[in-house]
């Protein structure tokens, strides 16, 4: 079973799988074969599926040709990497809740197995923990309280869902406040922290 996995849209030079079969596997798709890469292919007129990767390249283009020409293929690799560590790690993010990090959302998202890809279905939502220290979140339909702790009250956070996984980072700090498996039966997620003492009545 393969361990790696290539995500690419449907152009002859990545697979002739739409052009009825005539001919057979490309040279790419071959290459991949022979490396026991599992290939995977966007859905046909859905360009949004590689859309982020391509306007990924669209801004390391931009920062490259701010740079001195490089000299060897070395030298381009230099640059390349110092651009993706700091495109990853330090550079604010206008498209991901509160400016994160991709690395901050990356981290703390679970991780989809590339030789099983399982159609998830995958969201990302920003709240404030509120003054009874929970967060919400809509599934299918119905709307839950997801505990997180009072002395979290009014901390931005990110809510990353993976079907009924749901985690619950601190948004400033990439700290996961909460990782659970949701159960959908239950309006309210309690933390399962211990309750203090009940007060006694006068």
């Amino acid at each position: 079973m393969a361990s790696y996995s290539t995500l690419t849209d449907n152009g002859m030079v990545f697979t002739t799988r739409l052009a009825g079969g005539k001919g057979g596997r490309n040279h790419f798709e071959a290459e991949l074969r022979h490396l026991q890469v599992r290939q995977i292919n966007s859905t046909p007129n859905h360009p949004t599926t590689c859309g982020k990767v391509e306007r990924f390249h669209q801004t390391l283009k931009k920062a490259l040709t701010k740079q001195p020409p490089a000299a060897s293929i070395t030298e381009l690799q230099t640059q390349i990497d110092a651009f993706v560590d700091e495109y990853n790690h330090r550079r604010p993010h206008r498209s991901l809740p509160h400016r994160a990090t991709p690395a901050t959302i990356y981290t703390s998202r679970p991780k989809a197995n590339p030789a099983s890809r399982i159609d998830t279905h995958n969201r990302v939502r920003t709240d404030r923990v509120d003054q009874a220290g929970s967060v919400t979140l809509r599934v299918n339909g119905r709307l839950h309280h997801i505990g997180i702790g009072r002395h979290h009250y009014r901390t931005r956070v990110l809510i990353l869902a993976q079907d009924h996984h749901i985690t619950v980072i601190n948004a400033a700090t990439g700290e996961v406040l909460r990782d659970l498996t949701l159960d959908p039966t239950r309006d309210y997620q309690p933390t399962g922290a211990p309750k203090g003492p009940k007060r006694k009545k006068p």
